[in-house]
Parts: structure tokens; C-alpha cells; sequence
């Protein structure tokens, strides 16, 4: 029962946060807004200083609260969210900060600040200390930030590689991202929907360095204004924006040696003058990788072996990748921006795979000895460009209404080439072979969105919005095998398969903010026409559906020391074009991969209860239902091979219990933990086989960061996955841990990390299905001792402008604002 519940290190249980959510507003929710905090920022010699970063800190702890910028004039406003007492920072770049405070805020109107900074020194406030660099995990109500920006960790390492240290987040033995142990992610790019699962998205997460990535926010309830695709949540990744004027940029080089080398460089430019926004960056990997897989298979008929298969699988791969970003922003008013922006990221992944399997009857005899040569060649080019405008329309006495409109545009090319020669050392009873596979598919998908936000009366504010997208698929495979020096195109496997995807959505979202109390509803519409069809044998489907999106978070404000919350929130999963494709892609001759164009979307419904002590320390317990769950299966085809695909059951139910704690053990060292219980239960059954029954799980993580002598800088992290029931899977536990140290020499910054310490992190997974039992173990080049260099170059000192965001970034901006 949830009142034997409590939440750790807060003496507080969470049914009473149920009670005190339900009660009537306390006498403090009668109280008016909060007065603004007005001043202005000087030189020491009184010139006024524009564009200095003024921040609103919480007197209790210097948890930044909102960050805004002083005008020409040097004057600034700042709105705190709710009465109480905060400091005020002032910083800008060649000058010391400034600090006022503890200031107590109230409905009434209070005294300018004025604030004189002065040039090379800094002003402390006393018994105060605040970090500029951001934590490399940071807690929200409803998201969890990683800043890779800041993290050692980073250097020289991919953008999978980052999610894969993210407190909750897995890669499982099928590649596809899972967070707090759930499927169907929606992964934004500068908030541009990827539309890529699955081996896809990790091989292009893989190509993307994460030198290229300011943070990652991992958004487990996502408001309205987000596609309502993505039942786990949101990935929304942000790319790094350099904010000085006039011209500068900043270079890097990292090499990395775990099994094989793995080599990255970057190069970004930026200038910037009055109206005007340039910004360009280039970024090359070359890493070279492996993997190697070992199954042990037991094939049965009435329950009872039959035949038992162990396989080795080694495979080794190098892939190259070019990332490129070049943009534009004009402010042709101070209240209307145009920008665009054209990126693209083409890679090439070569790959040599051997494979030997030894084939048993029931009584344990050998009867077949196969060895297969794997050469795959995967190239995946793709560009996107985008048009946003950004318009604030007149000040008014509730505040500015602001409208952004985008379009975008974005084709994602593949070519997949496959040569698999196999033959048999033991007998005849596989005759030697060969299998050529050439297929080439083409993604396009376009988008257009205008998005409204305005304050309203009675302390309301409304946003909403209008978009529309469509994607567009053809894949065209052959397959030819060759007998005797002689090829002929295999018709069984040959086919074209076209899929065509329209969405229409429209949200409105209505927020109030009282003094301890903070509502926000939305609703989400979102109409689907899906269609499907293989050129050969004319199958083909057709679907259309429209659907509503209800979202609700509640946030309360109990006392100086707590803060309890309540969301509730509907979402979908659509299959992904590649999770409907039919065409097969080979592993070995024994197994392969195929779509199942038979699969429904899958309908999720969410509702989480938080509760937050001294606002550091947080508690959730969350439920989640889920109707027609996609999951990954493994099943025989009528040849006896093993077909990897997907599958929709009857239902889901997940239950979780999250605890994160950001500590500061001593003023040299912070720590970031992570722990989160689990319980998943799948219902349904799979070709009359049951699901095995399930158990709890855990997942803890500890990010350290600690600031040395001498301007050195250390970080360790360090994560624990527990034993787990997945569907049909039990996968085993793993781990990892990774160092790394830092030291800066002005604008040079040498970096040295080692990732996956242990060696902990190879998966071992058991599949039970009613004609097949499965146990393998896969592992990767995850231990990597990484050395890396940059260097900032360019203009300094010039005041850092904001810079207007396009109309994604934006939305992100606002939603990460909401208190």
C-alpha cells in the first residue's frame, strides 16, 4: 500500500503527498504574484553593460531558476515564479560576477538593484558558493538533463555512448534505446524528429560524436506541444551553439584504442554582428569496432529437443562518418527572426563477419559443421534543411505574445549490400552457397508547424499549435544466389516495398501558476493515414485513425521543504517503417532479421506521483498501461531458420519507484545517484506459448565530479543493471564504469578518459518461445582508454549575444522553463 511507502531521507509518505495534493490551497495560495526583480548592471566607470547574464538562484541552495540578459540601456526584469527568498548573479565575459541577496520577494513592489561590476574581479557573496559548470546529470520535475557538454566522459566517445551512461537508459540485444525500462522513444535532433529505431538509429547515433552535443534531455512525461509518438518518452537532443560575437570557433581531435583505434575531429565557426548569425561546424570519425556473438540453440517439437545448434559469431566493422551543420539567423526587427539551417551526416560501414555453427540431433551427434564469410556494406547519407521564423508581437499588459512558425525538410538514403558465402566441413547435407543481397531505400520526410504562446488573465498561459508531416519509404531489394558460378535472382526474397505515413495534429495547453500551486492541462489531436504495399504479391494494407492525446501535470508547493506533483498523460507508438518492412536482412545463414507489416500502433497511458525534499532530493512512483505492446521476438520460419521480428501482445503493465539525489559530500566533490525499481508484466501469448512469469528489476547509477588543485578536474561514473525479465527474455546483469581527468591551459583543454573499465557491459541474454530455447552472449570494443584536445580560438571578450532560437529550440526553451 502506498502508506508503507516513504520517500528515503525525507520522512515523508507519499500517500500523505496524495492528501495534500487533494486538500484546499493553503492561505500562501491566496497571496498575489511575486513582484518582479528589477535593476540594472554598470562598469565600474557607470557605461552600461548590454547582453550581461543576469540569473535568479534560490536563496536555499543556488539552484538557478531563470537565467535572462540586461538590455542596451543595461537594465534588466526577472519574474520569479513564487514568494519567497533568491539571489541575484550577475556575469559577464572580462568582468567579475555580482551577487545580491538573500532577497525576500513579495506581491509588493521591491527596490531596484544596481549592480557595478568590475573588470578581471570576482564578487563573492558570503556563506554562498555557486559552480559554473553545469552537473553532468541535472534532476527536473519531469525530465532528466545530461549535460555532454561538460561531462570528461564525452571526449572522443559517440552520442550512443553518452545515452548509454544516462541514468535509466539500456541498449538491448536488439539495439533499440530503452528508457526506465520501457520501449518507443521519440528522438528529436534540434528538436527534428528522427524517423529511425533499431540498428538504423544506433548506427546514425553512433556516426554522431558526442564533441557535436551541448546536452541530451531524457523527458519521461512530455507536454502537448510534443508528438504524441514515443510511449517511453522523449530523447531530445541539442547540438552545440557557440554564443560569442564577432568571429571565433573552436577545434578538437580525440583518439581512442580499446581492441582497435577509434579516431574523431571537429571544427566549429561562428560569427556573429549586430543582426546577423553565421554558424557552420564538420565533424569526421573514423572507428574501427567488433562484435562477437555466441549462441547456444535448442530447437524443440512437443516440448522435447530435437536439435541443439552452437554458433560464433565474430564480426568486425569501420566506420567513417562526415557531420556537417551550416546556419543562418537575420533579425530583421528586434521582434522578428528568420534563420535556417542545412545539416547532413553521411557514413559508411564496411563490415566482415565469420560465422561457425555446428548443428546436433537429439541424441547430441554432430551432423553438420558450417563456416560463413558475412561481407556487409551499409551506407546511410542524409541531409535536412530547416526554415524558421520567429515573431514577438507587441508587449501588452499581460506580456508578448510570441508566434514561431518551421518547415523542414529532411531524406535519409541507404544502401545495404550483402555477400554471404557459407559451406559445410562436415557432410553434404548443406551444400555450399552464396547469397548476394543489393537493397536501396530513400526516407523522406516533411514537416510544416506554427506554434502560438501568450499570457492570458487570472495568471493563464495558453500555447498552442498546428503541425503537419508526412514520410515517404522505398526500399528496393534484390537478392540473387549463386550455384556453380551461376546467379539467379531469388524470387522469394526479391520484392519492393513502399510505405507512405500523413500526420495532422493540433494542441492547445493551458497553464496557472498560483503562489504553491502550478496546473498545466493539455490536449493533443492526431490523425494517421498509413499505407502499405509489396510490388510482389500485391500485399499491402491501409490504416487510418484519429486520436486524442490528454495531458496533465500538477505541481504544489507544500512547505519550504517539500514539493509534490501529479501527471497523467496518453501516448502512442507507431511501427516505424523499418519495424513494417518485410524485406529480410541476413546475420548468418541461420538467422535474419524481417519487418512484420501486420503490427498496430501501440497506446500508452502514464500516470506518475513525485515528491521532492529540499529541492535536491526526489521521489516517483509511476504506473504505466499499455494496450498492444510491440516486442521483439525470435520465432522459426518454415525453412527452420531463426526470423528476428516484431510482434504486438495483448498488453503491459509497468510499475517503478525512482529515487535521484543530487549530494555535495565535500565543496571539491558533487555526486549524482540513481535508483529505480521496477516491475514488468507482459500478458499475452506467442504461437500458444506462454509468457514466463515476471520479476522486479533495479537500476542504480552514480555520476562523481570532482574539482582538483591546480586546475585540474576529475569525473567517475559508474552503473548497475540488474537481473531482468523482458517479455520472453531474462537478460542478465551488467554493468560499467568509466574515468576520466581534465585540465584546461587557457584556451587549450587536454581530456583523458577510459570507459567500461571491467569490462562489464557485454549482454547475456536467455529467450524461452515454445520451438526455440536461445542463450548468447554479445560483446563489444566498450573498454577504450580515449586521449582528446581542443582549443577555443577567436574573439573573447566581446559580450555574448542571445541568440535567437529556431522554432524547436525555442519550444524546448519554454518547456524547460515551466515551474
Amino acid at each position: 500500500m502506498l502508506s508503507s511507502i516513504s520517500c528515503p531521507g525525507a520522512g515523508f509518505p507519499l500517500a500523505t503527498t496524495v492528501l495534500l495534493l487533494l486538500s484546499a490551497p493553503d492561505l500562501r495560495a491566496q497571496q498575489l504574484r511575486p513582484a518582479p526583480i528589477t535593476g540594472a548592471v554598470r562598469t565600474a566607470t557607470g557605461s552600461a553593460l548590454e547582453y550581461a547574464t543576469v540569473t535568479l538562484h534560490r536563496a536555499t541552495d543556488s539552484v538557478v531558476v531563470k537565467t535572462e540578459f540586461s538590455d542596451a540601456a543595461g537594465q534588466f526584469q526577472l519574474q520569479p515564479p513564487v514568494i519567497g527568498r533568491y539571489l541575484v548573479s550577475v556575469s559577464q565575459l572580462g568582468y567579475g560576477r555580482g551577487w545580491a541577496g538573500p532577497l525576500d520577494v513579495t506581491a509588493g513592489p521591491a527596490t531596484p538593484l544596481a549592480f557595478r561590476l568590475v573588470t578581471g574581479t570576482a564578487t563573492q557573496l558570503k556563506e554562498v558558493t555557486v559552480t559554473g559548470q553545469r552537473p553532468v546529470f541535472e534532476r527536473l520535475a519531469d525530465r532528466t538533463i545530461v549535460n555532454v557538454e561538460g561531462s570528461l566522459l564525452s571526449a572522443g566517445n559517440t552520442t550512443l555512448d553518452v545515452l548509454g551512461r544516462a541514468p535509466g537508459m539500456v541498449l538491448d540485444a536488439n539495439d533499440n534505446l530503452m528508457l526506465r525500462g520501457k520501449t518507443g522513444l521519440l528522438v528529436l535532433i534540434d528538436g527534428k524528429r528522427v524517423p529511425l529505431t533499431g540498428a538504423e538509429l544506433a548506427s546514425m547515433l553512433q556516426a554522431l560524436p558526442a564533441e557535436q552535443i551541448r546536452s541530451i534531455e531524457l523527458i519521461t512525461n512530455p507536454p502537448a506541444k510534443y508528438d504524441a509518438q514515443g510511449g517511453a518518452g522523449v530523447i531530445s537532443i541539442s547540438l552545440k551553439k557557440d554564443q560569442r560575437q564577432g568571429f571565433n570557433g573552436s577545434t578538437n581531435a580525440a583518439y581512442g584504442r580499446g581492441r582497435y583505434g577509434k579516431f574523431t575531429s571537429g571544427l566549429n565557426l561562428n560569427y556573429r554582428r549586430q543582426k546577423l548569425s553565421l554558424y557552420s561546424s564538420y565533424a569526421y570519425t573514423d572507428r574501427q569496432l567488433f562484435q562477437e556473438l555466441r549462441f547456444d540453440r535448442t530447437y524443440l517439437q512437443d516440448g522435447q529437443p530435437v536439435r541443439f545448434v552452437t554458433q560464433r559469431n565474430d564480426t568486425r566493422s569501420h566506420i567513417q562518418s562526415h557531420t556537417w551543420r551550416a546556419g543562418i539567423e537575420y533579425s530583421f526587427t528586434d521582434r522578428t527572426t528568420l534563420g535556417a539551417v542545412v545539416s547532413g551526416l553521411a557514413s559508411r560501414l564496411p563490415s566482415l563477419g565469420r560465422n561457425y555453427s555446428e548443428l546436433y540431433d537429439a541424441q547430441g551427434q554432430l551432423t553438420a559443421q558450417l563456416e560463413a564469410r558475412n561481407h556487409r556494406t551499409l551506407l546511410t547519407p542524409n541531409v535536412a534543411a530547416n526554415l524558421s521564423l520567429r515573431h514577438q508581437f507587441r508587449k501588452d499588459s499581460l506580456g508578448t505574445p510570441e508566434l514561431t512558425m518551421d518547415a523542414d525538410l529532411a531524406r535519409y538514403d541507404l544502401t545495404r549490400t550483402l555477400d554471404l558465402q557459407s559451406s559445410n566441413l562436415l557432410s553434404s547435407y548443406y551444400t555450399p552457397s552464396r547469397l548476394l543481397g543489393d537493397q536501396n531505400g530513400r526516407l523522406t520526410i516533411g514537416s510544416a508547424k506554427a506554434d502560438y504562446v501568450r499570457s492570458l488573465r487570472h495568471g493563464l498561459r495558453l500555447e498552442t499549435g498546428l503541425k503537419t508531416s508526412r514520410v515517404s519509404s522505398d526500399n528496393d531489394v534484390l537478392f540473387e544466389r549463386e550455384k556453380d558460378g551461376v546467379r539467379q535472382v531469388d524470387a522469394g526474397l526479391t520484392n519492393r516495398f513502399r510505405y507512405e505515413e500523413t500526420i495532422s495534429a493540433a494542441y492547445v495547453s493551458l497553464t496557472r501558476s498560483r503562489p504553491t500551486l502550478t496546473l498545466t492541462a493539455g490536449l493533443r489531436g492526431e490523425h494517421t493515414a498509413t499505407d502499405g504495399r509489396q510490388q510482389i504479391g500485391s500485399q499491402e494494407f491501409s490504416r487510418r485513425y484519429f486520436q486524442l492525446f490528454p495531458s496533465l501535470r500538477l505541481t504544489r508547493t507544500v512547505t519550504d521543504h517539500h514539493e509534490v506533483g501529479f501527471s497523467l498523460s496518453r501516448r502512442l507508438d507507431r511501427p516505424t517503417y523499418n519495424q513494417l518492412n518485410p524485406f529480410r536482412s541476413y546475420v548468418d545463414p541461420l538467422s535474419y532479421r524481417v519487418g512484420n507489416p501486420a503490427l498496430w500502433p501501440q497506446l500508452s497511458t502514464q500516470a506518475e506521483l513525485t515528491h521532492t525534499f529540499n529541492h535536491k532530493f526526489s521521489t516517483a512512483l509511476s504506473y504505466t498501461r499499455t494496450r498492444r505492446p510491440i516486442l521483439s521476438v525470435y520465432l522459426l520460419d518454415t525453412d527452420g531458420l531463426v526470423a528476428a521480428t516484431d510482434v504486438n501482445l495483448n498488453s503491459q503493465d509497468y510499475w517503478s519507484l525512482t529515487f535521484t539525489a543530487p549530494l555535495e559530500p565535500a565543496p571539491w566533490w558533487k555526486l549524482y545517484a540513481s535508483a529505480e525499481a521496477f516491475y514488468i508484466r507482459f500478458q499475452g501469448s506467442l504461437e500458444g506459448a506462454q509468457l514466463p512469469q515476471s520479476q522486479p528489476g533495479a537500476i542504480l547509477s552514480a555520476s562523481n565530479s570532482f574539482t582538483l588543485p591546480h586546475g585540474w578536474s576529475a569525473e567517475l561514473n559508474g552503473s548497475y543493471n540488474s537481473l531482468e525479465r523482458f517479455g520472453f527474455q531474462t537478460v542478465r546483469a551488467f554493468g560499467q564504469v568509466g574515468a576520466g581527468v581534465q585540465k584546461s591551459f587557457g584556451p587549450t583543454t587536454v581530456k583523458l578518459n577510459a570507459t567500461d573499465i571491467f569490462y562489464t557491459t557485454p549482454l547475456r541474454v536467455t529467450s524461452r518461445y515454445r520451438p526455440l530455447t536461445e542463450t548468447f552472449r554479445s560483446a563489444q570494443d566498450s573498454r577504450v582508454v580515449t586521449a582528446a584536445l581542443s582549443y577555443r580560438f577567436g574573439n573573447e571578450k566581446v559580450p555574448a549575444a542571445r541568440r535567437r532560437a529556431s522554432g524547436a529550440e525555442d519550444e524546448k526553451r519554454r518547456a524547460g522553463n515551466v515551474q
